[in-house]
């Protein structure tokens, strides 16, 4: 018997295009979500978290937006939304739907988490705040975010002596 990948990505990804009312490529968009996802699976490689709960919050936690500015309830609505798709795009057990509810939910509260899995999916998130001209914070990342933001940041800081400012700016 053959057995079923746990996310169906390209099913959830279409549901998501469906559902989401904001600019798909904006700055809560799909590059936010393949960002935070590459930074999610990154910091998994180097602590316990979760890569499934990681890589469905990467997808999920913005797709409630209905603005790109102070949208409070985005969280809880994206939180309560990943609820319904469970089982039809993706397959986790219960306590992988709390954390991956938690991580959504609480994902804009600017608070720290003991659990590697939640932590990691808000670190993720921070991680990307580069977007917005916001540089993280290490007082609400992890000590492994916080030094891959270091890196980052020393890595944005060469580029700008390398390639002058106007060009990173259309990096950024």
């Amino acid at each position: 018997m053959k057995h079923k990948p746990f996310l169906d990505k390209k099913g959830l990804i279409k549901a998501l295009e469906g559902h989401f009312t904001l600019e798909w490529t904006g700055l809560h968009g799909a590059p936010h979500w393949a960002r935070v996802r590459s930074y999610g699976l990154e910091l998994c490689g180097l602590c316990d978290a979760d890569r499934q709960v990681v890589e469905l919050f990467s997808f999920l936690h913005d797709c409630c937006r209905q603005n790109d500015l102070h949208d409070p309830l985005h969280g809880k609505k994206a939180a309560d939304f990943a609820m319904t798709l469970n089982s039809v795009y993706f397959r986790v057990n219960n306590r992988q739907m709390e954390m991956l509810y938690f991580a959504i939910a609480g994902h804009s509260d600017g608070l720290l988490h003991h659990d590697p899995t939640i932590q990691t999916c808000w670190d993720a998130d921070r991680l990307d705040l580069v977007r917005l001209g916001i540089e993280p914070n290490p007082r609400y990342l992890s000590r492994l975010a916080a030094t891959i933001a270091m890196k980052n940041r020393q890595s944005v800081a060469n580029l700008r002596l390398e390639s002058g400012p106007l060009r990173v700016q259309g990096i950024l």
